[in-house]
């Protein structure tokens, strides 16, 4: 038998599972453990809420916006949430320009978060108003508080589960696990 893992694409738990899927090993009962206790699930997109934030988002359609944004647009929308929802342009370029792993240059932070609006139109509910909104005469990003909340529980899923996160591949595109 010859097993493979990609560490580049698959997850901690996807090893997991293939490596006891190969040797025949059930992952819910550790061998000589008759009462093992049921292993808890893992949390999933199904365990977020379903009521109306504001404008039709919902926590687990804000989850799935945030899964399906380019990892850049991700990012600056996570640091927007993380400055409580308003950020000034300036801030968010100048965290961009300096940051070890995710640089972004200035001038791109714009193009960056175009996917923003992509994704939204593609997925966001009908009439809603745009998620990021821009003022451009302050200079500032604004997100809604409720659905920052919203944005704050879905970004915490994400870390539990970032194989559910749509990322990059040597260049390539890749949609989420």
């Amino acid at each position: 038998m010859r097993l493979i893992i990609d560490t580049g694409t698959d997850s901690y738990e996807q090893a997991i599972a293939a490596v006891q899927a190969a040797y025949g090993l059930r992952p819910d009962v550790p061998a000589g453990w008759r009462d093992a206790p049921a292993a808890e699930p893992r949390p999933g997109p199904e365990d977020l809420g379903d009521d109306d934030l504001g404008e039709g988002w919902t926590d687990r359609l804000l989850f799935q916006m945030i899964a399906s944004l380019m990892p850049g647009a991700r990012a600056v929308l996570r640091r927007i949430v993380e400055m409580g929802g308003t950020a000034p342009y300036d801030d968010a370029q100048q965290y961009f320009a300096e940051h070890p792993t995710a640089r972004i240059p200035r001038t791109k932070i714009g193009g960056s978060l175009t996917s923003v609006k992509a994704v939204q139109r593609r997925l966001g509910p009908a009439g809603a108003g745009q998620l990021l909104q821009r003022d451009e005469q302050a200079r500032l990003y604004r997100i809604d508080r409720a659905l920052a909340e919203g944005l704050q529980r879905a970004f915490a899923l994400a870390d539990c589960r970032p194989n559910l996160m749509r990322r990059e591949i040597d260049g390539q595109r890749a949609k989420p696990a």
